[in-house]
């Protein structure tokens, strides 16, 4: 079965299994299993505007299936620590340079990879739980990630319930101008620090 077929099959079971099929989409997403969650949060906001399913329960099924995938991929990575590589060599360098970069700015890497940068979402949690960020830190910024993730696609299958492609269309193009907004930025905060690094004629 291809990824097309899969999803296609996915979309059909929503009237039946509607918000535990949801919960279990978004689980597996955030264990970096290729589901299509997103879109599958986009149908099952059109069914809420149909009023075939309820906010509340397409909300939570989504958000707790989320947050339990993104704690148990936390966990994962925790118990992959030993497997890292030995900090006296080259790469264990590179390992220790990105895992310190995680813990100084950790919270908003884990809060943009929930939305923004979903498709790091999985792997974020890996290298959080590898780095020994603490789990608190990791949680808060992880429930309010998802907090946006979930109402911005639930609400867009509630706006454009009628029409499922220029709802799937809206959300890809508006994360990619986002996405493109986050890197100009961040290049400009790159380029400031760089001309007040350098020495004065």
């Amino acid at each position: 079965m291809s990824f097309s077929d899969l999803t296609d099959w996915l979309m059909l079971q929503i009237p039946f299994y509607g918000p535990w099929l949801l919960g279990v989409t978004t689980f597996l997403s955030c264990l970096a299993i290729p589901v299509p969650s997103s879109l599958m949060m986009i149908t099952s906001g059109a069914f809420v505007a149909s009023g075939d399913l309820s906010l509340v329960t397409v909300a939570g099924a989504a958000y707790g299936g989320a947050v339990l995938g993104d704690q148990i991929g936390f966990s994962l990575g925790r118990r992959a620590e030993r497997f890292l590589p030995a900090p006296g060599t080259r790469r264990g360098a590179l390992v220790a340079r990105a895992m310190a970069a995680l813990r100084k700015r950790g919270a908003l890497t884990v809060f943009f990879s929930r939305w923004m940068f979903s498709a790091l979402g999985p792997w974020v949690n890996f290298a959080a739980g590898a780095s020994g960020y603490r789990r608190h830190h990791f949680t808060l910024a992880d429930l309010a990630g998802e907090a946006v993730w979930v109402t911005a696609y639930v609400g867009l299958g509630i706006v454009f319930g009628a029409n499922l492609d220029a709802a799937a269309d809206l959300a890809g193009n508006a994360l990619g101008l986002m996405g493109a907004g986050a890197a100009a930025l961040a290049f400009g905060w790159w380029l400031w620090h760089a001309a007040k690094a350098a020495p004065k004629a």
